[in-house]
């Protein structure tokens, strides 16, 4: 995939419903091999927190995923990258973490998130200089920075 292809758009109400659907694709067996809620309630509870904070990740109009991400002052917190998995494995994640850590290096703030032990995403932080700083007995948290 060309990666001048992806764009980011602010999320809408109308897009909860693919939402939704994209959470439980990529999401159910890290929280469930993690012994973390996978019911419906958890899920939109999860989907709707820091709404204002998500992007809808785009090719053209076809819907591709979920970058969720808060820009304080001082530091960035990624919140989540979920993307389809009939479109995942081809950078479009990677893409978006790159040009999301030089906008941070620009603004010189370091960025955080956290991912589930045993989520394959780890190795993709680690790539991009990501370091675990902490841990519970389900994920991990990194910084950047």
């Amino acid at each position: 995939m060309n990666k001048l292809e992806v764009t980011l758009r602010a999320a809408t109400p109308a897009d909860e419903p693919f939402l939704f659907d994209l959470r439980r694709a990529t999401m159910d067996e890290h929280l469930a091999r993690a012994g973390e809620p996978t019911d419906e309630c958890a899920h939109w509870e999860r989907l709707r927190y820091r709404y204002n904070d998500a992007y809808i990740v785009c090719c053209g109009s076809e819907r591709l995923g979920l970058f969720k991400c808060i820009r304080d002052a001082d530091e960035w917190t990624i919140v989540q990258i979920q993307i389809l998995p009939t479109h995942q494995g081809r950078g479009i994640a990677a893409h978006l973490l790159g040009e999301f850590l030089r906008q941070a290096d620009g603004a010189g703030v370091p960025v955080k998130l956290s991912v589930l032990k045993g989520n394959r995403a780890f190795s993709l932080y680690q790539r991009f200089g990501f370091r675990v700083v902490d841990s519970t007995d389900t994920s991990l948290q990194m910084r950047r920075g």
